[in-house]
């Protein structure tokens, strides 16, 4: 990625030094103002100009904390990122447009897509991200009118818009619009789950890991012409959409029940095997063919039976 953003490199003083100087102007200014009987009206003069050369000066502060920066525009040509953290003065004429290096959170609310299959599911995700390239998020997109656009409508919109929150604020909703599109194009390419081997290879429910790099991936590369990078992203939601979660659950319990009577059987018959070669090896009773199939019946039905067998014990007895 081709990084726009230069450091500014033009007149940047200690802002306490400044300071000191601006109260010592301010205190001679008021000095020739009382001393107006000896100096006349050049005293005046010159205090009227060292007041107006105050004020200019105050306009020249600036202070950083760590993780800030400031987009240095002079009557409309980028002049560099100041990042240097303290307090300075610098040209007043500069227009500084504060913005923030740290990382933020957003949580994508789940949205409705079709997985590759066509069902509908829904899906969500969190990433963290952060501004990189400062050029780029100043100069690349509008983020200065979605910033005012953000603030609503009233006498302190446009203040709210120019603000570091309000630039913040639409570069996070850049960031969720594309967040959703890159969602969207990650889903349709795989499928909800394996359907019990009906689609092979990756799916969204066993990607994990390999899902979640191919997401930040495809965000880093639509956030590119933004200066904006994704440190991390991963799916927070998923599940098939309202419409076709009662017959998806269906399908899953019939599937667990097909499971369970396979292992049920596969124990039933081993069980049956076992109890026909203890009773021919420890010769307790012969069974000849007929009667074999018909012990092998009744205990397949015993074994396998969803409730507890009945017996009925043979007394000898008849009516």
């Amino acid at each position: 990625m081709n990084n726009k953003e230069s450091d500014f490199e033009g007149l940047s003083l200690n802002g306490f030094l400044m300071l000191f100087f601006n109260l010592l102007l301010i205190a001679a200014c008021v000095v020739l103002f009382f001393l107006y009987d000896t100096t006349g009206d050049i005293g005046i003069i010159a205090g009227i100009v060292g007041i107006i050369v105050s004020l200019f000066i105050f306009g020249g502060f600036i202070q950083l904390e760590p993780n800030q920066a400031r987009a240095m525009v002079f009557f409309g040509k980028y002049k560099g990122t100041f990042k240097r953290t303290g307090f300075f003065w610098v040209n007043p004429f500069l227009d500084k447009k504060k913005l923030s290096l740290r990382a933020r959170n957003l949580d994508v609310q789940p949205i409705k897509v079709n997985d590759k299959t066509g069902n509908p599911i829904m899906i969500g995700l969190v990433l963290v991200w952060r501004l990189k390239d400062t050029y780029k998020a100043m100069f690349e997109i509008d983020s200065q009118t979605l910033a005012e656009a953000s603030a609503g409508v009233g006498p302190n919109a446009t203040a709210v818009g120019r603000s570091v929150a309000g630039r913040m604020n639409a570069f996070e909703n850049f960031v969720k619009i594309q967040s959703d599109a890159a969602l969207r194009q990650v889903a349709g390419q795989y499928a909800y789950d394996d359907n019990e081997g009906e689609a092979t290879g990756l799916t969204l429910r066993s990607g994990g890991e390999e899902i979640n790099n191919q997401l930040e991936q495809k965000l880093n590369e639509r956030l590119m012409m933004a200066g904006i990078e994704i440190v991390e992203a991963r799916l927070n939601y998923l599940a098939y959409a309202p419409e076709i979660a009662a017959v998806m659950l269906r399908r899953q319990q019939a599937s667990a029940i097909i499971s369970a009577r396979e292992k049920i059987v596969e124990g039933a018959v081993s069980m049956v095997k076992m109890a026909l070669n203890k009773l021919s090896e420890e010769k307790i009773v012969e069974l000849d063919e007929e009667k074999k199939a018909a012990m092998v019946s009744n205990l397949l039905v015993v074994l396998c039976a969803d409730e507890a067998a009945q017996p009925m014990v043979n007394t000898g007895m008849s009516q």
